[in-house]
């Protein structure tokens, strides 16, 4: 089982950053005490390319691909990487995969099963020496059998915008053994009508394709819920708001659900900004809990 505390941090501000900046951010996050930083890989910079940076920049920080999209790069490339990356940084590194991007007629399962393939296959046949301590991977999955293929074909699997009983219903598909990363949305708000104003901003996207739609209804969500920019149910669910207190609490919901860690997404940073300031806050409450 992989071992990267309770709660993480989970980013997209990295994309935006210049290097210099992302170095003094991760610097700053592993000095407070966090294990584990996540980052998504979205049209910005190269997410393995990435991952080396912010593993160069520090000594014990677990750097997770949350996700790098399979569709971004072959898999020998991919392959060839990962292997670095453990040799390099033994145990630091959790090449998280995911179908990611726009693929008309091509299904997620079968193109994941595919490419992990084409993976074990290179890593069987690859003149690539073996890192001492083997390269890690889990898949980004919601759907019962995505979640069983990264229960059978890695080490577990990582949720993106989820509620809390779906990680209960996760945990049963994995059983007791795979690793469960849950990635969760946080504003530090308290104004009910601000906070799901930017709630919505920042779920829009989501809320419009067809994948995620199709996730929400399983979820348990309507059609009217969905629409129209989300429903306070669907908003209050998928973005936890209020004051650090409040905001914890319910990540600790996910937790108890049987997630083994939580990725915590603070919203409402502008493109180029920092979360730093609501990192530090979130840390002084959730760290001292750390398992």
């Amino acid at each position: 089982m992989m071992n990267l505390g309770t709660f993480g941090i989970y980013t997209f501000d990295f994309e935006h950053q210049p290097a210099a900046q992302v170095r003094d951010s991760v610097q700053e996050l592993e000095q407070r005490g966090w294990r584990a930083v996540w980052f998504p890989e979205v049209g910005g910079r190269e997410a393995l390319t990435q991952a080396g940076h912010l593993l160069s920049c520090t000594e014990r920080l677990h750097v997770v691909n949350g996700i790098a999209q399979i569709w971004s790069r072959e898999a020998g490339a991919t392959h060839a990487a990962s292997v670095l990356l453990a040799d390099a940084y033994p145990g630091r590194h959790v090449l998280g995969l995911g179908f990611g991007g726009k693929r008309q007629g091509v299904k997620p399962l079968a193109a994941m099963a595919g490419y992990l393939d084409e993976l074990d296959a290179l890593a069987k046949e690859s003149a690539i020496p073996a890192p001492q301590t083997p390269a890690r991977r889990i898949l980004a999955a919601y759907g019962p059998k995505m979640l069983a293929l990264a229960r059978d074909r890695s080490a577990g699997a990582h949720t993106y915008h989820v509620n809390t009983a779906h990680t209960a219903q996760a945990r049963d598909i994995l059983g007791p053994d795979a690793f469960l990363g849950v990635e969760h949305a946080v504003l530090f708000e308290p104004d009910p009508d601000r906070a799901r104003a930017t709630a919505r901003a920042h779920l829009h996207p989501y809320l419009n394709t067809p994948y995620n739609i199709a996730k929400f209804r399983r979820l348990g969500y309507t059609d009217d819920e969905i629409a129209h920019g989300g429903s306070d149910r669907l908003v209050d669910d998928l973005v936890f708001w209020g004051d650090v207190d409040t905001v914890t609490d319910k990540l600790r919901a996910h937790v108890a659900a049987g997630a083994d860690h939580v990725a915590v997404q603070v919203i409402g940073t502008q493109p180029g900004g920092s979360a730093m300031p609501h990192w530090r806050r979130l840390g002084e409450t959730l760290l001292p809990r750390q398992a």
